[in-house]
């Protein structure tokens, strides 16, 4: 059974920074891209980034390049994502997923499997 959980939100200041962990199980972890999405209530759910296994491939949002890190403990199953330099239009609930197939890209259709989210509130 395909588990993702996801932790490490909160409540920061603009321009501070947060790091999120998403720990998965059921599935061979290693071999897949593992993604991270956003949604702010009242909007379509949205590619953060992703990463392949090795971390040689990597795909940034435009919107949180340069910002924000992605990485990956393929031992603990579990991948990270360091925001930095927060600013409000980051508030959303953030999502790790996973798909059925191999699949790189941060398309939300593409994904079948969802962690329950954690909250990233950004405000002064």
């Amino acid at each position: 059974q395909v588990q993702l959980v996801e932790s490490g939100g909160g409540l920061v200041q603009p321009g501070g920074s947060l790091r999120l962990s998403c720990a998965a199980s059921g599935f061979d972890f290693g071999y897949h891209y593992i993604p991270w999405f956003r949604q702010a209530p009242g909007k379509e759910r949205e590619g953060v980034s992703t990463s392949s296994s090795s971390g040689s491939s990597i795909y940034y949002a435009d919107a949180v390049k340069g910002r924000f890190t992605i990485s990956r403990d393929n031992v603990k199953s579990t991948t990270y994502l360091q925001m930095n330099d927060l600013s409000p239009a980051d508030t959303a609930v953030y999502y790790c997923a996973a798909s059925s197939r191999w699949e790189p890209r941060l398309y939300l259709g593409n994904y079948d499997y969802w962690g329950p989210g954690t909250q990233v509130s950004v405000s002064s």
